[in-house]
């Protein structure tokens, strides 16, 4: 039998932490996978120290925090730097956990929806407070299109408005998705070799195709482990320079 290709987003119980309102709080993998992603970017960050002629490590740290802050500039402006902590915390948690999640049975934590969610509402939140708090009622020309004739006005502010509320949904989904379908073709192709290279010598031979398509899905999965980082982290930018220049 083929392996079951959903088996590795199973969330298990490692111990019990208490209870809140007679509701268990358990310590599970993907706490595990979330503690460790967070060391090992602390690792990255800090080991390094700051010397004249940078290690490798040190490169890297100083790639990321660039990479990061070019970013910000570019959707935000110097403005939108204060916010530097949060949507480099973002794109290097995603990141890194995206990379941890690709080496054979460990665990994806952006495969989980309640975890992409949770990252979309903290950047929702953060826009919607740091927008009305700095800008107070001129944070709503957001949804007012300028140059838009007043016969249709009300429709399109009904529409900005339906769609800010969605943009939690649509961040979130996209990283979810692209990492849960990924995850689960690369599976899929995986046991297909397996399979076919238990048949015998006829099997090793039918075997090369789908391990060529693992090889190759692979390589696209480490890709898309940057990327949906990165597209996570660009939203969040943009999401980020509407609350400190609302309006169009």
């Amino acid at each position: 039998m083929a392996a079951d290709p959903i088996h590795q987003f199973q969330i298990t119980k490692l111990f019990t932490i208490g209870h809140i309102g007679g509701q268990e709080i358990a310590f599970t993998n993907s706490s595990t996978y979330m503690f460790g992603t967070v060391a090992l970017i602390g690792i990255l960050m800090l080991l390094p120290g700051r010397q004249l002629v940078p290690s490798r490590f040190q490169s890297i740290a100083e790639l990321s925090y660039e990479f990061v802050a070019n970013m910000i500039r570019s959707t935000a402006g110097k403005e939108g730097l204060k916010f530097f902590p949060l949507v480099f915390s973002l794109f290097m948690f995603i990141a890194v956990s995206n990379l941890i999640g690709i080496i054979p049975y460990t665990f994806t934590v952006s495969s989980h929806l309640i975890v992409t969610v949770a990252l979309a509402l903290l950047v929702f939140f953060t826009v919607l407070i740091y927008g009305l708090a700095k800008n107070g009622l001129k944070f709503f020309k957001l949804f007012v299109p300028s140059g838009v004739p007043i016969y249709i006005l009300p429709l399109v502010v009904f529409i900005e408005v339906i769609s800010f509320f969605l943009k939690p949904v649509s961040h979130s989904v996209r990283l979810f998705a692209n990492m849960l379908a990924g995850h689960i073709a690369l599976k899929v192709f995986a046991s297909f070799v397996a399979m076919l290279g238990a048949v015998g010598v006829v099997g090793w031979f039918g075997a090369v195709l789908p391990l060529g398509l693992t090889i190759a899905l692979t390589a696209l999965e480490l890709l898309v482990a940057f990327l949906q980082a990165y597209v996570f982290a660009i939203l969040t930018c943009i999401y980020l320079n509407d609350a400190i220049h609302p309006g169009h």
